[in-house]
């Protein structure tokens, strides 16, 4: 088996590369006989990111199912809104959202983000989630979970942990956890994973919040140690860390990536393309992938999707003001 990548290009290169566009058919789109023309996947975030991943993948696999071209765009801002903007513009039967958790989020982030996740998007299939990991420098005094629990509760020293900016998922993650396990962390924000790993190295900060692919090679190569992962049972690739829920009851945060449709596709069109996508939730290299890395590919369709946005939306509408966290 070749070498795993374990980072955000090297993955990204492993899947394949982008799916060239082709012209497009007349435009209109029908249930009977769809696609009429090419597809649309548009990743609402910055070139070269994990969401790629799965979106390249699952792309090049309709291509091939469907007969027509599927691609994926690229069109980030405002912290996704903009690439969710643009397909809810669109509304031409042929254009997706293929994004992350922070669909659910931004609604709590920005007073009026352009969209409403509940009315104005459909729920096609969650595509993967991948847990984040807490992390401490590998010579922190403290030893594990329990005692920086002890710890942040007696009050007897001030921990701090990194994040990957303001009102980022691994800033909620950390935001969550104070909530429910009564606690009091104080948050440092950098700007991207990259930074707030170089601040925790450099002694900055005393734990780091982030997302497991990104924090395996760093425990992997004994430079950080794993407090404990955000799923609500231990990570196979980190079986020996406990999740946090172990020591905090009901606590439960993961990253996870969706397929999302705007308000109006027709309902055959949905279900077709959750059909054509189920199939490649295992025995395929995205789920071999997936699973070296810590995530689980899902593709269950639109029901535990519409589910998760349901039960996230208002949470985060909670948990943010709680934080002092207000709305722009």
């Amino acid at each position: 088996m070749n070498a795993v990548p374990t980072t955000r290009r090297g993955l990204l290169q492993a899947v394949g590369p982008c799916i060239a566009i082709a012209a497009a058919a007349p435009a209109g789109a029908q249930e009977a006989g769809w696609p009429t023309r090419t597809v649309r996947f548009v990743v609402p975030f910055a070139p070269g990111g994990p969401t790629e991943v799965p979106a390249r993948f699952i792309a090049e696999h309709l291509t091939r199912r469907l007969g027509r071209p599927v691609i994926v765009e690229t069109r980030p801002g405002a912290g996704g809104a903009v690439g969710i903007q643009a397909v809810l513009q669109a509304r031409d039967g042929h254009s997706f959202v293929f994004t992350t958790s922070s669909v659910a989020i931004l609604p709590a982030m920005q007073r009026n983000p352009g969209y409403d996740p509940l009315q104005d998007l459909i729920p096609v299939s969650l595509i993967s989630e991948v847990p984040m990991a807490l992390l401490a420098r590998a010579d922190w005094s403290i030893a594990d979970l329990a005692a920086m629990l002890r710890a942040a509760r007696d009050g007897s020293r001030r921990i701090t942990f990194a994040s990957s900016g303001t009102g980022s998922t691994t800033h909620l993650a950390g935001e969550l956890l104070k909530q429910r396990a009564g606690i009091d962390l104080t948050h440092v924000p950098y700007r991207g994973a990259s930074q707030a790993g170089s601040a925790l190295l450099a002694g900055d900060t005393d734990l780091l919040v982030t997302g497991l692919i990104e924090a395996m090679p760093h425990v992997r190569e004994g430079r950080m140690r794993a407090i404990a992962v955000t799923s609500p049972a231990r990570s196979p690739v980190l079986p020996e860390t406990p999740a946090l829920a172990e020591a905090v009851p009901g606590y439960e945060m993961l990253i996870w990536y969706a397929l999302l449709a705007p308000r109006g596709t027709p309902q055959a069109v949905v279900d077709r393309l959750a059909q054509e996508i189920a199939p490649l939730r295992t025995g395929t290299p995205l789920a071999e992938r997936m699973t070296e890395v810590g995530a689980r590919l899902l593709l269950d369709g639109p029901a535990p999707l519409a589910a998760r946005l349901a039960t996230e939306v208002p949470l985060w509408k909670q948990v943010l003001p709680a934080a002092g966290i207000n709305p722009e």
